[in-house]
């Protein structure tokens, strides 16, 4: 089988998508498949570089806008090219965090209280919110543009970075608790993640990427608050209608899960949390893809009407 990795784009989570991209080729059997790189610099490139690749599947590294928001799964659907992961429609949802926090909220999943702002500045509502305060981009990933806001003085300087990334962006009240993230693969939460920052406050991006960064390991949890979070991972799996694999990022507050979004194609670098997940599970790096390869035929064949054996 011909395998197209698909990995760097246009987004600013494009060096992420490159690390995710190079670690997944040092990983996939090539006793096999034919692994073809495709970087991707402009959206010019996508087409022309895959149709010219003939692949048989496009085992997608890519992170971010046009990557991981649909627009790359649609041109796939287009060309009859198969994917690994989500759909265009959960991409697509999973990449808006307001209005995957809209449904995740009207379903009765936890998620930060806060507010979607694109208008004018108005610090007075964050007055009202409460500080601190998470302010992040609508649509992006690996926490670029986020920052902790503890005070009126901060929030400008926020705001505009973020805005630098997206004009709409997401002011959510800062909940201190566990941060935990929930992989799910073919339906399956496998073993949960703790993490603990080693130098900053909150899960940013040194510490997601840098080596010694945070401290990340299978978290112990009651059975009862284990069983919430498991729930909840699987209700905002489901509830946006995701396939094959994703991971769901909480932060878990006096024992009550609250989901602050659903990745769609979560990083697999040597530092991701979905790899250590799977690793705990006993599910090699090679293995993890190799399920995510066959899940993926079998999730596209079904879409696109080809139900058989895979």
């Amino acid at each position: 089988m011909k395998i197209g990795v698909i990995m760097g784009g246009i987004s600013s989570e494009r060096q992420v998508s490159l690390q995710t991209g190079q670690e997944m080729i040092n990983h996939l059997d090539r006793s096999r498949y034919e692994i073809v790189p495709i970087v991707i610099e402009q959206r010019a490139d996508l087409i022309e570089q895959v149709q010219q690749a003939g692949i048989d599947l496009a085992l997608l590294a890519l992170h971010g806008q046009y990557g991981e928001d649909g627009t790359v799964q649609g041109a796939l659907e287009t060309l009859g090219i198969p994917y690994t992961g989500s759909g265009v429609l959960a991409s697509s949802l999973c990449m808006n965090k307001q209005l995957s926090k809209m449904l995740l909220k009207a379903a009765g999943v936890h998620t930060p209280e806060g507010f979607y702002w694109q208008g004018e500045y108005e610090p007075q509502a964050v007055e009202q919110l409460g500080y601190p305060v998470i302010v992040k981009p609508n649509m992006g990933g690996s926490s670029i543009g986020i920052q902790l806001v503890h005070n009126e003085k901060e929030l400008l300087p926020a705001v505009q970075e973020a805005r630098r990334l997206d004009q709409a962006i997401l002011i959510e009240r800062y909940l201190k608790g566990t941060e935990i993230t929930c992989s799910i693969l073919d339906g399956e939460v496998l073993p949960i993640i703790g993490i603990r920052s080693a130098h900053s406050e909150w899960f940013d991006y040194k510490a997601k990427y840098e080596n010694g960064g945070a401290e990340e390991k299978v978290i112990q949890l009651p059975p009862v608050t284990l069983q919430r979070v498991r729930e909840a991972a699987l209700a905002s799996y489901r509830l946006l209608q995701c396939k094959v694999y994703a991971r769901v990022d909480m932060i878990l507050c006096q024992d009550v899960p609250y989901v602050l979004e659903v990745n769609t194609l979560p990083g697999m670098t040597a530092n991701s949390l979905l790899p250590k997940s799977a690793a705990a599970a006993g599910i090699t790096f090679t293995q993890l893809l190799d399920r995510i390869i066959t899940s993926s035929l079998r999730e596209r064949k079904q879409e696109w009407g080809m139900v058989q054996n895979v």
